[in-house]
């Protein structure tokens, strides 16, 4: 019987160098979880912005209106007006690419940066409370970063801030389309007459009344979503890896709710910004706003014109949050 001997060349010594991945490697896969993130969150955002163009152009028309008017009547006036033209269905949609452009790219943009910020404050550990670095919660509806509370609403409030003061001159353009106050036949004639009557700085007007509402919707929206994802999948699963129909359905119904409740807490903020941006040689601040818009109103609750179109606002959050954030999660997973 010979006995065989292991000499160096056949032991198996594991090689420390080929157990991690190359710093390329590493690069490689951020980029493409940064692109992913990206194109996710802009065909979710294109996708919504189509489909609920209609309740935002009313939405704007009821907001634009003198503070003493009824939003009811406005709304019906608004509906019978459009119902009789010519093209009813395109002036439903009119200002859907420019909506669409925005919300397109907005969403791409905030996604992607709100992805690598929560990434980013996870791993520090600058928040106390958060989840651990890679960021699933394991029987959850989630991909996304785990961070506390606090965490959430702090990361949504400053990324959105920061994105809306880019995309500030499409939403301009995206809010005077839905007017009938302008009656720009494209884009680019918007673009013209807005530089040629207010100049570089007109396509930033309202964004102080923009981050005012943006911001806190934002750090609202991600914290209740957060929240309601997080109890929602404890009452489903206790352990148990969770199937994709069941991971949507919580981010749809968490969606909804949050887009709703954050919607009615920010309302005021949205209503001010519109007048701003439609009229900004009427309305030339947020305080100067909210003080012509409560002391116009005639025979009407004080500062109730501060949430007209909240009604329809709440309808269009809900659903294009609830459809934005469950496609959105569900391409990235």
């Amino acid at each position: 019987m010979t006995s065989t001997s292991l000499t160096p060349e056949s032991t198996a010594v594991p090689n420390s160098t080929t157990t991690r991945p190359p710093p390329s490697s590493t690069t490689s896969r951020k980029k493409a979880l940064t692109k992913s993130h990206f194109l996710s969150g802009g065909a979710s955002g294109i996708l919504s912005a189509v489909l609920l163009q209609p309740a935002d152009l009313l939405k704007t028309r009821i907001q634009q209106a003198p503070p003493s008017g009824s939003a009811t009547a406005t709304l019906i006036a608004t509906v019978r007006t459009i119902i009789r033209s010519d093209t009813p269905i395109r002036s439903l949609w009119r200002g859907t690419v420019p909506s669409a452009l925005r919300t397109g790219v907005g969403s791409a943009i905030y996604f992607s940066a709100l992805n690598t910020v929560r990434t980013s404050v996870a791993k520090s550990r600058l928040l106390p409370g958060g989840g651990d670095a890679t960021g699933a919660l394991k029987t959850g509806s989630s991909a996304l970063p785990v961070l506390s509370p606090l965490g959430n609403l702090l990361t949504g409030a400053g990324t959105r801030a920061a994105v809306g003061y880019v995309v500030m001159p499409i939403t301009i353009i995206k809010v005077r389309y839905e007017s009938s106050m302008y009656k720009y036949t494209s884009m680019l004639q918007a673009v013209k007459d807005i530089l040629r009557v207010e100049g570089f700085r007109g396509f930033f007007s309202g964004w102080g009344a923009t981050a005012i509402r943006d911001a806190p919707y934002a750090g609202l929206y991600i914290l209740f979503y957060e929240q309601s994802k997080k109890s929602l999948s404890i009452l489903y699963s206790t352990g148990r890896k969770m199937d994709n129909s069941v991971a949507a359905m919580i981010n749809t119904v968490s969606g909804a709710g949050a887009g709703a409740l954050a919607t009615a807490i920010t309302n005021p903020f949205d209503a001010l910004k519109t007048r701003i941006q439609v009229d900004p040689g009427r309305y030339r601040n947020l305080w100067q706003a909210a003080k012509m818009v409560v002391t116009e109103e005639s025979g009407r609750m004080r500062g109730r014109a501060l949430f007209d179109g909240l009604g329809l606002r709440i309808a269009r959050k809900a659903v294009s949050s609830a459809v934005v954030w469950t496609i959105y999660e569900g391409l990235v997973r």
